[in-house]
């Protein structure tokens, strides 16, 4: 088998440019890229969507719709770094490792939507205890979430390293998303399988990527007053041998003092993490990954890889560890 051809439209952009790195040395791989005027013309993007075997989508939302609808009447595969389609009709969720027959899902598409940083950690954890029924559907379900200012995009990125301040500062971050209506909801709402929009509160802090998401649980207030174990046995055995999920053990959990959110950066991994006190009933579940790796970018590839049928790991740890 030949290379396969890939064009990341928008390849500039801190997704794209993550994207580009992770597939520049591989021989399995020949990407096709635009000048920085060819970018700007149709034609030109039109061309090479059409000459590509899968493209790559990092672009505003509007522009991506904009390139979807451009790669009509080709055989090129999509995937869409974007939120544009990521409750579209016709695109498959990229989260390969979420439920049940979801992998197999993305293998078989033409057109795949990349999971939102945010909602990978959100979905991990909500999504397989929905489906179990420890979770109602319509339970009052709330999200908290720190992320490095990477995810912010370009604009974000400038203002925190101009202010030329890094490391994590509880006292230093700030919280966005306070209309209640952040991008990500859409997609955690839908993937999660809940009846209805949950409290998602997230937070920006002075560091570059890295991030952890947390669903607070009042075990108490579910059907049955699940135990901390159940939630764990329930986790652990949805993500039992996959590549880059992992759910640490109970004993784990409750021996550590502080948990990094910078922790998995340059990788492709997600953790998640038990958080409990049973004598009164409260848990908070905690997904650790990386924004810019299972996030955004190391995803991206991951959902490449899968479209063309190669080792789902390719090129994704080599550039972790270089």
């Amino acid at each position: 088998m030949g290379s396969a051809r890939v064009f990341i439209d928008g390849e500039a952009g801190t997704t794209g440019l993550q994207i580009r790195e992770r597939l520049l040395a591989r021989r399995d791989i020949e990407l096709i890229s635009l000048g920085e005027a060819e970018r700007k013309d149709a034609g030109a993007r039109r061309d090479a969507l059409h000459a590509a075997d899968v493209a790559i989508l990092c672009l505003p939302d509007a522009a991506a719709r904009e390139a979807a609808a451009l790669a009509e009447g080709s055989a090129t595969k999509l995937i869409d770094a974007s939120t544009a389609h990521r409750t579209a009709e016709g695109w498959v969720f990229g989260f390969p490792e979420f439920r049940a027959g979801q992998r197999e899902a993305v293998i078989g598409a033409d057109r795949v939507s990349n999971p939102g940083c945010y909602s990978t950690g959100a979905i991990a954890i909500l999504a397989p205890l929905v489906a179990a029924g420890l979770l109602p559907a319509d339970f009052p379900v709330s999200i908290n979430a720190v992320s490095g200012y990477t995810g912010g995009g370009k604009a974000l990125i400038a203002r925190y390293e101009a202010e030329g301040e890094s490391g994590y500062q509880p006292d230093a971050y700030w919280h966005y998303g306070l209309t209640l209506a952040h991008k990500h909801v859409p997609e955690i709402t839908r993937w999660s399988g809940l009846a209805h929009p949950p409290i998602f509160q997230p937070s920006v802090a002075r560091y570059a990527q890295g991030m952890l998401v947390s669903v607070p649980l009042a075990l108490w207030a579910l059907p049955g007053t699940p135990s901390p174990s159940a939630l764990h046995e329930t986790l652990a055995a949805q993500y039992a041998g996959t590549r880059f999920v992992r759910v640490a053990p109970l004993g784990e959990a409750e021996g550590l003092k502080e948990l990094d959110p910078q922790g998995l950066n340059g990788t492709n991994m997600l953790e998640l993490f038990v958080f409990a006190h049973g004598e009164t009933g409260r848990a908070v579940v905690t997904a650790r990954l990386d924004n810019l790796g299972k996030g955004a970018s190391g995803a991206a590839v991951q959902n490449l890889n899968l479209l063309l049928g190669m080792a789902e790991d390719a090129g994704i740890e080599a550039a972790a560890a270089a």
